[in-house]
């Protein structure tokens, strides 16, 4: 199970540094016509919200990420007050884009309100995209994954839809480590319960979605953020593509807005499903922070 799991925490990460490229471009024929194909890690375009980031770097959610796993590695556990000094912390000086559930948590942090107290009500995708080093750490322990998970997704978005996204993307994680097809994995999640009934019903037209052009797809749930479109994007990638990790991120990029936080998800469950082999070798190489996520992961070989 050690060797999915370091694959999946892999696959999501590159599948952060290669939307970086592109993120947040809505225009598909913009996406065509400025940048090609988005098959390799690029450095952001000039005018891009990420302009000050290089090739190989990561988004801001994968920057969360990041300090994610470090703070992990760091205490032996997941621990709310060291994540949120360490998150704090990132955004200190920051080069990259700060958005407006970042910048609400920190102006929260500042105003003295504890880690458990200061999230945003943003619906968004991020806080609950970004979960792949928990599931990590915790791959033996369901019930302690599943706390960590609500902990953290609330320190920066405290709202019903994100925390019950979190809760299905973190359960359908767990599953798949185990061997389950990530199909069925994510049914016996949504059987179990989603706690929005909204989310709910979206989750299922994502479900629905299989095989169908992904551009036309995820343009009809929302490119946005919020993770009542970008969640059943996700969900499309990882069943339209079941075995091709490669081309599902790619696509994933292609078919513009949000695709950090979609990419995040699908690179997640897709790794814990094929192994690092799917992964391609010039993404791993390529990304600046490669060797630095590996030792960590090192780190929790034993974790529960």
């Amino acid at each position: 199970m050690t060797t999915q799991a370091t694959a999946m925490v892999l696959a999501s990460f590159a599948a952060d540094s290669l939307a970086l490229g592109a993120h947040w471009i809505y225009d598909t024929d913009a996406i065509d016509q400025r940048i090609g194909r988005v098959d390799r890690l690029l450095k952001p375009l000039p005018d891009s919200y990420h302009a000050d980031k290089t090739q190989g770097e990561f988004t801001h959610y994968g920057d969360q990420a990041l300090v994610l796993l470090e703070s992990l590695a760091r205490t032996g556990a997941f621990t709310l007050t060291d994540f949120a000094a360490a998150w704090q912390a990132l955004f200190t000086g920051y080069r990259g884009y700060i958005d407006k559930a970042t910048a609400t948590t920190l102006e929260n942090l500042a105003g003295r309100l504890p880690p458990d107290q200061c999230g945003s009500h943003s619906s968004d995708l991020g806080g609950a995209a970004r979960i792949a080093p928990l599931v990590y750490w915790y791959r033996s322990d369901r019930d302690r994954l599943l706390e960590a998970v609500r902990q953290q997704t609330a320190m920066t978005h405290n709202n019903p839809a994100t925390l019950a996204g979190a809760a299905f993307i973190a359960k359908t994680a767990w599953e798949v480590l185990r061997g389950t097809d990530p199909v069925t994995a994510m049914e016996n999640a949504l059987e179990e319960g989603v706690a929005d009934i909204d989310l709910d019903n979206r989750i299922r037209g994502g479900l629905d979605s299989g095989g169908k052009d992904t551009r036309t797809v995820i343009k009809k749930f929302g490119q946005m953020c919020g993770i009542a479109a970008a969640l059943p994007g996700a969900i499309h990638l990882i069943i339209t593509y079941p075995n091709d990790l490669k081309t599902a991120l790619i696509e994933n990029v292609m078919a513009g807005g949000d695709s950090a936080a979609r990419g995040l998800v699908a690179g997640m469950i897709l790794g814990a499903h094929l192994g690092e082999a799917a992964i391609p070798e010039e993404w791993l190489t390529g990304m600046v922070h490669c060797g630095r996520i590996t030792n960590l992961l090192a780190a929790g070989k034993g974790a529960a």
